[in-house]
């Protein structure tokens, strides 16, 4: 089955691809396809994992899969939320965001944090369904690691000593809220993502 994947990001394209694993999936760019950018307005993961899905999907006249996920702070009043991507301004600027949090955090002894990540999957149609994935930890007191992307350098998940960027792709990916998500998809829609394409959601 063919599944466009709603997002530009090639970090996000790789590690779903990986996290998914499912036989007969082909999981495809969006940059391959005329989609027009959509806007990330929505005040909840969901809203925006949906809205992405849903839009790509009618797009392209395929089935279309999309994700919205972002660090919450219990400190912060649990953002940055939907706005992680551009907590700094400039959208994708992972240094920059992760200097303000770290500045905002400064002197702050509540270092609880959680990944939140939601996954959408909706039918050329426009029918749309989602699962979530959380992965709990704290912020570190300044950056570590080489691997990852955005966050991954200053959290650290329960029950580790290292951020996720100190990890190996192989170790984050057995924690992560992106594999939570993933694996929720899989047991949630495995069987219809292995098998041939469809119109629309079965009955």
């Amino acid at each position: 089955m063919k599944v466009i994947l709603a997002s530009r990001n090639p970090d996000k394209l790789r590690e779903l691809q990986a996290l998914l694993g499912i036989p007969g999936l082909q999981l495809l760019p969006v940059s391959a396809f005329q989609v027009p950018e959509v806007e990330e307005d929505g005040d909840t993961f969901e809203a925006n994992a949906v809205k992405k899905a849903r839009i790509t999907a009618k797009s392209t006249g395929h089935w279309a899969l999309a994700d919205d996920s972002g660090l919450e702070v219990y400190a912060l009043d649990m953002k940055p939320s939907v706005y992680s991507a551009r907590f700094a301004g400039r959208h994708g600027d992972y240094a920059a965001n992760n200097r303000k949090l770290l500045e905002l955090l400064r002197n702050v002894s509540d270092r609880r944090a959680r990944f939140r990540c939601v996954i959408a999957l909706s039918s050329p149609a426009g029918r749309c369904r989602t699962v979530e994935g959380v992965c709990t930890g704290r912020i570190a007191d300044a950056p570590r690691g080489l691997h990852g992307f955005g966050y991954d350098p200053v959290f650290i998940p329960a029950g580790h000593r290292k951020t996720f960027a100190e990890m190996s792709p192989e170790e984050k990916n057995r924690l992560s809220h992106r594999f939570r998500a993933a694996w929720a998809a899989r047991q949630a829609w495995g069987s219809l993502l292995s098998g041939p394409d469809l119109p629309d959601w079965p009955d």
